[in-house]
């Protein structure tokens, strides 16, 4: 009896339809869901489009002073000022964390 190495035929993964809703069907509390996934997707596209400039936005945050000193300190080393710092810092965390 002669063997033969031949698979058996794999199948096809079954694919599954893509649903559609209504806008009848979509409720306030759906868009409340998604909306701000889609703000932040849409500012984080933004934010990594070379050819972009922007206007920065002033903020007013508590810092320990000697936390601050530090990263001062630590900024000038690297010929950096310090807010600039903070918005690479900023820049990274968000790459990273995407």
């Amino acid at each position: 009896m002669k063997r033969t190495n031949k698979k058996k035929p794999t199948k096809k993964p079954q694919m599954k339809p893509v649903q559609f809703a209504s806008k009848a069907q979509i409720t306030a509390r759906d868009l409340d869901d998604v909306m701000p996934i889609g703000q932040f997707l849409e500012n984080f596209r933004q934010l990594t489009d070379p050819r972009a400039q922007y206007k920065s936005k002033l903020i007013s945050i508590k810092i320990p002073e000697p936390l601050l000193a530090a990263f001062k300190y630590k900024a000038s080393l690297e010929k950096t000022p310090y807010q600039t710092m903070i918005k690479i810092l900023m820049t990274e965390w968000l790459n990273r964390n995407s």
